[in-house]
């Protein structure tokens, strides 16, 4: 069995949340003989296939860049090419681009669409997609959503209820290794014992000022790590405040990320806009067994964190509501470990790489078997 995945953006050039989801679910599926082929977009692409495990990433090389999508000539002659080797196509939504190459390709091959998050921000560029976006979505043979939540308070989701499936995303163990004792050592000895983390490229629906405005006047200890995008701004509003119980790590190292997710007292994930459709960052916190906190926003976030289960789920976009969810965990240690524990086993149960590949599987080969006939 081999699948073409269609995404604008794919490891290792871009390291985004749906870009892990490619790479984990190729990784963990080709353990059934499946072959993964990628097509995505680059401003500059390699010239021939990269050969990463479980997959190959072939590039086009992206013309123009226009509400959030890249637009590519050579893309079209490297779709038809690709899909007339595989016999499933798989595309990742939000991609429009992809689907004008899935439509004026006129390839006769079945394709399922894992949706990842509706479309937000580019409301003006939406009233022209839109026709093109039900057509695309309306032959499909598959619409997979990665949570219930997320599902329940998507209208497009709803629309096409008969064809939607939910296959929760997982994470593999073997990408998080345990980090040396040495390695903790060090992260609590240079920020103290009891500091919240935040991992994640800081976006503007990420909620970091509201973070920030949480910790002000207190002695809580937040950590910001991740890419360095926002941080000056970020780091003006800190000074601007007089808050000094902020550090800002910027890019760290897969090790020290992992070190820096064993050695924190909590999570906090303080997204505030439906953009954040599910929050890996906040899965793998809770895989080293962190206590979560994180925002009602009606999608994946409150799947992976279950209010006063696995952690505490706040109003979005209120500093006082995120102050006091924090205080309340540093206040009570036991309910903290209780819930990191809690969180550990749930990630441990229902967002593994090997729940989601398995899903995955029998999705390709019930759509193969159905093609057949």
């Amino acid at each position: 069995m081999k699948i073409l995945h269609v995404y604008k953006r794919s490891f290792p050039e871009s390291m985004g949340g749906v870009e892990k989801f490619i790479d984990t679910l190729c990784k963990s599926i080709s353990a059934f003989g499946v072959k993964n082929e990628v097509l995505s977009l680059s401003r500059s692409p390699s010239n021939h296939p990269i050969k990463l495990e479980g997959y190959n990433v072939h590039h086009a090389k992206e013309d123009i860049y226009k509400g959030s999508t890249g637009f590519s000539l050579q893309a079209f002659f490297k779709f038809k090419e690709l899909s007339r080797d595989v016999d499933i196509i798989h595309h990742h939504y939000p991609h429009p681009f992809g689907d004008l190459l899935q439509i004026f390709s006129f390839t006769n091959k079945p394709y399922i669409v894992t949706y990842h998050s509706d479309i937000l921000r580019q409301k003006n560029l939406e009233v022209i997609y839109n026709p093109l976006k039900h057509f695309f979505l309306k032959r499909s043979h598959k619409i997979i959503a990665t949570s219930p939540n997320y599902y329940a308070t998507s209208e497009i989701l709803q629309r096409y209820s008969s064809k939607v499936e939910i296959v929760p995303i997982g994470l593999s163990a073997k990408d998080y290794e345990n980090p040396t004792k040495e390695k903790i050592d060090y992260w609590k000895k240079k920020l103290g014992m009891k500091f919240f983390l935040f991992v994640g490229a800081q976006r503007y629906y990420k909620g970091l000022k509201v973070a920030l405005k949480a910790i002000e006047d207190t002695n809580i200890k937040l950590i910001f790590a991740g890419t360095r995008a926002a941080d000056k701004e970020l780091s003006k509003y800190a000074k601007s405040k007089s808050i000094t119980n902020i550090k800002f790590l910027g890019k760290v190292s897969k090790e020290d990320k992992c070190a820096l997710l064993s050695a924190c007292y909590a999570f906090i994930f303080p997204s505030n806009l439906r953009t954040e459709a599910f929050g890996i960052a906040l899965l793998e916190a809770a895989y080293f067994g962190n206590p979560l906190i994180s925002c009602e926003i009606g999608t994946g976030t409150s799947f992976v964190n279950k209010h006063n289960e696995t952690g505490l789920v706040v109003k979005p976009g209120c500093p006082k509501d995120l102050r006091d969810a924090m205080l309340k965990l540093l206040d009570n240690k036991e309910l903290a470990i209780k819930m990191g524990g809690n969180a550990k086993k749930r990630a441990e149960n229902l967002f593994t790489a090997e729940k989601q590949s398995k899903s995955y599987f029998k999705i390709y080969s019930e759509i193969l078997k159905s093609s057949e006939k």
